[in-house]
């Protein structure tokens, strides 16, 4: 189980898994990692903690080159005669970029110092070099819906000396490098982190859903809406489109193009002169480099301007004027200057600490589901592929109060798809998949089919959807939309990509969000697959009858092989197929052995006689091509038509279990029949009143799935 940690200077209990935990969604290269445990192993033995599943090589800083020079790891005590986890506080100038390409993290690491309840969430105040040192740190990270504690050793890549990677302006402090070595980890290797968007980072501190804006098509009141984010302490980044040809461009006004900027405040700052006196919109922007790499125009540092505003003003803004990368600039410049802006917007758990409530009351509402695409099952494309479309998961939104500030009577909505694990797995060749996702209306949501099916997309269009298909982990949208239901469905741009995702809707009122797709249950088989009561087939029916006599004996009854005997004989006449094989022949004799005798009675034989030419028939009708084997895509419908409901967790369970690239053959089709009506029927026993729910003891429970 998950453990919880109680901030006492926050009181807030927040659950976390540790690294390679069952459900912390990354499987353990050795034992699990838990830091404390650890740390009390290492102090015990008097030795510093050298972490095995990030070992201080090579390998863990490139995955797809050699390192070039002499990289020596160090332990800070190496490097410096006092080392400490922070010199006074954690400030977003302790942020300074090394060697790596990752300006994108280090623009969320700076934006993260700006609140101490988000930054004590990461980095967790119970270690230091001074108490119980013992050479072992710890970090947390959101990964796709739960916390993550992530363990390192503090050794730490060097040159000559000196540290590779991120770093500190003072030569003694150390929190951000480990911070970066510990999501070095989580992701494979420090290469894994060269290149990036400042949102997938900003999402991995806080939990939080991000939105992109291209300037050139911002909104109006786009000023507001930064305003509104910096209320909500929202991390912002702002980054200009690169120069193919130079990289981290710097340009005349002192602006680098290609690289990524901290928005660190949003401030109408009050102007006065002789003649004029009002209000202008600024903001507060800071280069992750901490030098003299600023913005050179009006506003910038010692400019003009700023004898504009008074001594009070100048207080209360924190002002200050040095070559530490930060810099102010009025909104207008900025629009004109910069392309490109990401913001994070905390989720509720973000903004359930006492300091963040006391200053900003208003939070988001958020919905979230994990879901994956799974070939010839679950991945169905984009609606291009209409025939296959349908197929994708879907999740269905209620939408029931208005923003309370919208003249329009319309809802924010703020949809965001991401996909998992992708950055990890880069050195096994897997980059992001193309992905994307849109939303339809129900007009009348109680007497629509679950899930809906191809009929409906060809004949409605989207009431909403992501800007475009791209391959970036999230994608995320803004929607203003009128009260309702609607049903969003992911997808990857081209059928029969695979991946898991997380699927999360933001709102500013309460939304009701739940997977849209059929309850789990049985129901009568469709008629044209049930058995006719012809001449033909009450002949059959004796001659397998006056067989299962000749076979059974004095006792007349069956086990596994002699069944197996029965329906080879029955069947092979009339339908090509290699046999039953001896395990779904097995699962027969579980399904309808009442009184566990590990064999079938007639009457019992007779029930499961009329279940299994039930089957054969549902199979010979979905296997079109006579191949003797059903296409997965198909399988859904099949299960269908023979009286199964089911939703797509257990669609995905059995094609993973039953298919193979692509097909299911007749017995595994057989066995996938008789297993749902086993496990159903044996659920709905304890359930007599249907309620969803049934108890079992773990002796009950492993007796019968082990028999079954």
């Amino acid at each position: 189980m998950p453990y919880t940690y109680k901030r006492t200077e926050y009181s807030r209990t927040i659950e976390v898994f540790r690294y390679g935990e069952r459900g912390s969604g990354f499987r353990p290269k050795g034992e699990v990692q838990d830091f404390e445990k650890i740390r009390d192993q290492c102090l015990k033995s008097g030795t510093l903690f050298e972490d095995q599943d990030f070992p201080a090589v090579d390998s863990s800083i490139y995955f797809s080159k050699s390192c070039h020079g002499a990289i020596q790891w160090c332990r800070p005590s190496e490097l410096c005669d006092d080392p400490r986890l922070f010199v006074e506080g954690a400030t977003r100038f302790d942020v300074v970029q090394g060697e790596l390409g990752d300006c994108w993290l280090l623009a969320a690491v700076a934006n993260l110092t700006l609140n101490d309840a988000l930054f004590y969430r990461v980095v967790p105040n119970d270690q230091s070099f001074v108490s119980q040192y013992a050479g072992v740190f710890h970090f947390r990270f959101w990964q796709y819906g739960r916390w993550v504690d992530i363990v390192v050793d503090d050794r730490l890549p060097t040159c000559d000396g000196r540290l590779v990677f991120m770093h500190s302006k003072n030569n003694n402090e150390f929190w951000s490098a480990l911070l970066e070595k510990a999501y070095a980890k989580l992701h494979g290797s420090y290469e894994a982190l060269k290149g990036g968007t400042a949102c997938e980072a900003m999402e991995d501190f806080t939990g939080g859903v991000s939105e992109v804006f291209e300037l050139d098509k911002a909104p109006a009141n786009f000023y507001k809406l930064l305003h509104k984010a910096f209320e909500r302490w929202s991390l912002m980044s702002c980054s200009i489109e690169p120069d193919p040809s130079v990289l981290e461009m710097e340009m005349p006004n002192g602006l680098i193009k290609g690289h990524a900027y901290s928005i660190t405040k949003v401030k109408l700052v009050e102007v006065q002169t002789a003649r004029v006196r009002g209000k202008i919109p600024l903001l507060r922007v800071r280069n992750p480099w901490g030098n003299e790499c600023e913005w050179r125009g009006a506003w910038s540092d010692r400019s003009a301007e700023w004898t504009l505003i008074t001594p009070e003003e100048k207080e209360e803004l924190g002002l200050r004027f040095a070559a530490d990368g930060e810099f102010w600039i009025s909104y207008k410049d900025f629009m004109a200057s910069f392309h490109r802006v990401e913001i994070c917007n905390l989720n509720p758990d973000s903004l359930d600490d006492e300091p963040l409530t006391k200053q900003s009351k208003k939070k988001w509402e958020m919905g979230m589901y994990e879901g994956s695409w799974v070939k010839n099952c679950t991945a169905g494309g984009c609606r291009n592929f209409i025939n296959t479309f349908w197929m994708n998961p879907q999740f269905r939104i209620v939408l029931e109060d208005v923003d309370d500030d919208d003249d329009d009577d319309l809802c924010t909505v703020i949809v965001g798809l991401m996909q998992k694990n992708r950055r990890c797995n880069r050195k096994m060749g897997q980059e992001c998949l193309t992905i994307g996702f849109a939303v339809y209306l129900l007009k009348s949501p109680d007497s629509m089919p679950k899930p809906l099916p191809k009929v409906f997309f060809q004949h409605n269009a989207s009431v909403a959807r992501s800007n475009t298909f791209i391959n970036l982990r999230e994608v995320s949208c803004r929607f203003k939309l009128p009260p309702g239901t609607y049903c969003v469905i992911p997808s990857t741009f081209e059928p029969g990509e695979e991946g898991d995702f997380v699927l999360r809707v933001f709102t500013e009122k309460r939304n009701v969000m739940t997977e849209y797709d059929e309850d789990i249950g049985l129901t009568k088989p469709d008629e044209e697959v049930q058995i006719q009561e012809t001449e033909e087939e009450k002949s059959k029916d004796q001659e397998v009858k006056d067989f299962f006599a000749s076979i059974a004996g004095e006792d007349l009854e069956v086990d596994c092989y002699e069944l197996q005997e029965i329906l080879d004989f029955a069947l092979k006449k009339e339908f090509t197929f290699d046999g039953f094989s001896l395990d779904v022949c097995r699962s027969m004799v579980a399904m309808m052995d009442v009184d566990r005798s590990g064999k079938l009675g007639l009457e019992e034989f007779k029930t499961l006689w009329i279940d299994i030419r039930t089957w054969k028939n549902v199979f010979k009708r979905y296997d079109i091509d006579h191949s003797g084997s059903l296409n997965t895509i198909e399988l859904r419908a099949a299960l269908h038509s023979a009286g199964y409901r089911l939703n797509f967790h257990v669609l995905r369970a059995l094609v993973l279990r039953y298919g193979k690239k692509g097909k299911i053959n007749f017995d595994d089709f057989i066995m996938c029949a008789v297993k749902l009506k086993t496990m159903i029927e044996t659920f709905q026993e304890r359930d007599p009143r249907k309620t969803l729910m049934a108890t079992f003891t773990l002796d009950e429970w492993v007796e019968k799935t082990m028999y079954s």
